[in-house]
């Protein structure tokens, strides 16, 4: 059952645990350094999450150590420059100006670390299987410097048991044991890049170790920031509960987006209906259609989850179900581009198509599973002539697509605009003003109704 605890009211030691009266006075003297703030924490990733994360710990009054592969990230870090556009310079400044903390490239100095928390990439393959390999790579730098007393915190999204079955083994191989020598747990990160209402010292902190001591050491290093802990059973729940957080997501946008196509069939206004149904107080939550799922998270999460459910023997149907019609998304934003377009006597093939909005949500630079890119190369492989308007993402350098952002000013020059992200920075009076055609894949122009407007 999970555990909710307001982090204010709760004295590390009103936490129970029954141990050894050596991994006692381990742990007691680890919760000691917490209380005290004379841990000394790492973060391994210094991304989305980590750093943010970094910051949290270091105005909690701990000196903090971002562990970082990448070079330039470390240096930018070191010099009170974001990388981030949720964290501010001044945060990083002043972070680096108390003296709790510092960018580093050598991992040699996680010895000197009481904890450590892990926040780095966990990818699909190219085969579309979780890819663990930054976590291992983090876990075995970590695994040759453990030491007595330690915590280990893995933040990373990944299926549920990857904490007991990859990490766990991995720490135990130089003899020492979980719960008794150092500790082990899962806490989920939550964080919702551009939310600038939900960042992470305010997001309730779900925290799963691998034993009761596991979780009452990890339970008080994050109630040391958190507005709220919530502690579950285990790591494996802990896993879950992310994954869980964001296939609720992706189901909800795939019945979304299956029912704009339904409304079309029936000649009726998605949009409308979901406003109209979202004035029910209870039992309703609006989600929205859209042209496909971008991010860390969405996309990739529910693949982490049906992936082990096969491993156990089950099949997910109503998540690959959402998984199949979200991942058509993209083919059926270029089908209404061609449908626009036919209707005004032309073919994709040479056309100057305009992608408004290519990063994967409103108002970021990340271009992770971005729909956009998914739909230019769809456009790209029919031949058309892009290009694109994106102030959080100046250039584009992917694969198939090695374009530069243009002003909205060459917007009449352009065959058809196709509203993908829809930036507050936008001026859409002018982009429905000035474009020939326009397919809004985000009824970013609610209001105003022309036939050169084409809606997902």
């Amino acid at each position: 059952m999970a555990t909710f605890i307001e982090t204010s009211r709760v004295e590390i030691a009103s936490i129970p645990t029954a141990a050894s009266a050596e991994q006692g006075a381990s742990l007691n003297k680890l919760l000691e350094k917490i209380k005290q703030r004379q841990a000394r924490v790492g973060v391994i990733g210094l991304g989305y999450v980590g750093l943010p994360l970094a910051l949290e710990f270091a105005r909690s009054g701990f000196r903090v150590t971002g562990f970082e592969v990448d070079a330039e990230r470390a240096e930018l870090a070191n010099q009170g420059r974001s990388y981030i556009p949720d964290v501010a310079n001044v945060a990083l400044e002043q972070a680096l100006s108390s003296r709790r903390f510092r960018a580093s490239g050598d991992f040699r100095e996680l010895e000197e670390m009481d904890a450590v928390s892990i926040s780095v990439p966990t990818p699909l393959s190219k085969t579309k299987d979780p890819d663990l390999s930054y976590v291992v790579q983090a876990v075995d730098q970590v695994a040759e410097r453990l030491h007595r007393g330690q915590l280990i915190v893995l933040e990373s999204t990944t299926y549920p048991g990857t904490t007991e079955e990859v990490v766990l083994p991995r720490l135990e191989r130089g003899g020492m044991r979980v719960g008794e020598d150092f500790f082990l747990a899962f806490s989920p990160e939550r964080v919702d890049p551009g939310n600038a209402r939900y960042q992470t010292g305010n997001i309730p902190k779900v925290v799963g170790g691998m034993t009761p001591q596991c979780q009452r050491a990890a339970a008080a290093l994050y109630g040391s920031f958190a507005s709220r802990l919530v502690t579950v059973s285990s790591a494996r729940a802990a896993e879950m509960v992310k994954l869980l957080e964001n296939t609720f997501r992706n189901v909800n946008i795939a019945l979304a987006n299956e029912m704009g196509q339904l409304c079309r069939k029936f000649n009726l206004d998605v949009w409308e209906v979901i406003e109209a149904a979202s004035s029910k107080p209870f039992g309703f939550m609006p989600f929205y259609p859209g042209p496909g799922l971008g991010g860390h998270c969405i996309p990739i999460d529910p693949v982490y989850l049906t992936w082990k459910a096969h491993a156990n023997g089950f099949e997910p149907r109503l998540i690959e179900a959402a998984q199949q019609i979200n991942g058509q998304m993209p083919r059926l934003a270029v089908e209404r581009v061609a449908e626009a377009l036919n209707d005004a006597g032309k073919a994709i093939r040479g056309s100057r198509i305009h992608i408004l909005g290519v990063s994967y949500k409103p108002d970021v630079a990340d271009l992770r599973e971005s729909p956009a890119l998914d739909i230019m190369r769809l456009l790209a492989e029919k031949h058309a002539r892009l290009s694109y308007t994106d102030p959080w993402a100046p250039q584009l350098d992917e694969p198939g697509i090695a374009l530069a952002s243009e002003p909205l000013e060459r917007l009449e020059e352009k065959d058809c605009a196709v509203i993908v992200t829809h930036h507050r920075a936008f001026d859409y009076a002018r982009i429905f003003r000035e474009a020939k055609l326009i397919v809004d894949t985000r009824n970013a122009l609610a209001g105003y109704h022309d036939p050169k407007i084409y809606r997902l």
